[in-house]
């Protein structure tokens, strides 16, 4: 008769991990347990490429030409950049010989 009925409060960490841990449990088999029906894919028949690989030399070349373009397209975008410069400070300045007079 001393088997008294103890109700425990738990704590909301320990019901957490409890779910947490039942969660796994559930899904983990699912996973493990399911079989793919897809079969293996065979080797597709060798097809030539449509375009032939760059030689040696054609690489740095490609490298080259491309570096050079970006070299370019550099060098305009800072000329157009002190060219808004210059009509800015140009702006300016008439602007302040006119407060002047």
């Amino acid at each position: 008769m001393d088997n008294e009925i103890k109700s425990e409060v738990i704590s909301r960490r320990r019901a957490l991990s409890l779910l947490g841990i039942a969660t796994l449990v559930l899904t983990l088999p699912m996973t493990v347990l399911t079989v793919s029906d897809a079969e293996a894919q065979g080797t597709a028949p060798a097809t030539a490429p449509s375009t032939t690989p760059p030689t040696g030399t054609e690489r740095p070349r490609e490298r080259r030409t491309r570096r050079s373009r970006r070299r370019e397209r550099r060098e305009a975008r800072r000329r157009r950049r002190e060219e808004r410069r210059e009509l800015r400070r140009k702006g300016s300045e008439e602007k302040g010989s006119e407060e002047k007079k």
